[in-house]
């Protein structure tokens, strides 16, 4: 099951975590990441409203904004997730981490894709703002407060504003 493996990931990256009641009762990012899955499900069936609506209210429960359309793989760690927006065309991979007040977002009002795709086993650190459509590869490390307007390869880490990357 998904929700016991995502509670289950949590319980394994969080020191602070003694066990999987306290990620169901007391995670906000596991409860802004059950509801995403729901709103999600609703936008694909074009309910968009509903699916707004959940997302609306995961927002004010939570304090992480996920736009429904979003597409998130498995895994995702949303830790201090206090400020944490994610963008309606952004895709997120498998077993990524995302600390508090980090932004997924776009850099005007195009149409199209205009929020960035992240690889698998990514860590996106406190502050960082990862802007536009662009493409950060698997097992990246971008610093906390960094700025991110350009693709990132591989195993690469993000530093400063705008973010250069050192391998």
């Amino acid at each position: 099951m998904s929700l016991m493996n995502d509670a289950k990931n949590i319980l394994n990256k969080d020191p602070a975590c003694r066990n999987l009641l306290e990620v169901f009762l007391l995670y906000p990012g596991f409860h802004a990441v059950v509801l995403h899955k729901i709103a999600h499900f609703l936008y694909i069936k074009k309910l968009y409203f509903c699916a707004r609506l959940i997302s609306q209210i995961s927002r004010f429960l939570t304090g992480i904004e996920i736009h429904p359309g979003a597409k998130i793989g498995n895994n995702l760690f949303i830790d201090h997730g206090m400020g944490v927006v994610i963008g309606e065309t952004a895709t997120i991979g498998d077993n990524c981490t995302i600390y508090h007040n980090v932004t997924l977002g776009g850099t005007g009002k195009d149409k199209n894709k205009r929020h960035p795709d992240i690889g698998n086993n990514v860590m996106i650190g406190a502050g960082a703002k990862i802007l536009g459509p662009i493409k950060i590869g698997n097992n990246v490390k971008i610093g906390a407060n960094s700025v991110v307007l350009k693709n990132v390869e591989d195993g690469a880490t993000v530093v400063g504003i705008p973010g250069i990357t050192k391998n």
